[in-house]
């Protein structure tokens, strides 16, 4: 297992929320790391993604869980998103529903959802 404290997001290929969210998930959780796993519009992608897909990413977040020992995974939607232009509403819920197809995957560890707004802030996702 790797040293130090792991956590796991979900997050956009966008370089504007790679820095917050990790900063965000640092902090808030006291983590060293967090493996980055990107997808165009991530939270489309865990909802709407072909089965492969879906497989891959479960296959990526297990290497982080199992290897680094996660035990934090967040998914993240954003404003802005090229790779899925809906509005924010639209986002927050289908993060919504990523977050249950991630917790279904049964991992060890506690799934949430953040919006990182057009500020770069970013925002815990309360709810099922």
């Amino acid at each position: 297992m790797a040293e130090g404290k792991f956590g796991t997001a979900f997050n956009c290929m966008d370089g504007r929320t790679q820095l917050p969210v990790y900063k965000y998930l640092s902090e808030k959780y006291g983590l060293d790391y967090v493996d980055m796993i990107t997808e165009p519009g991530a939270d489309r992608a865990l909802t709407q993604g072909s089965h492969a897909l879906l497989e891959s990413l479960k296959a990526k977040a297990s290497v982080s869980v199992n290897g680094h020992g996660s035990n934090i995974i967040a998914v993240v939607g954003h404003h802005d998103c090229a790779g899925y232009p809906v509005s924010k509403d639209e986002h927050i819920a289908q993060t919504k529903v990523a977050v249950n197809v991630v917790r279904g995957w049964g991992f060890p560890a506690e799934v949430i959802g953040l919006w990182v707004d057009e500020n770069g802030q970013v925002h815990d996702i309360d709810g099922p």
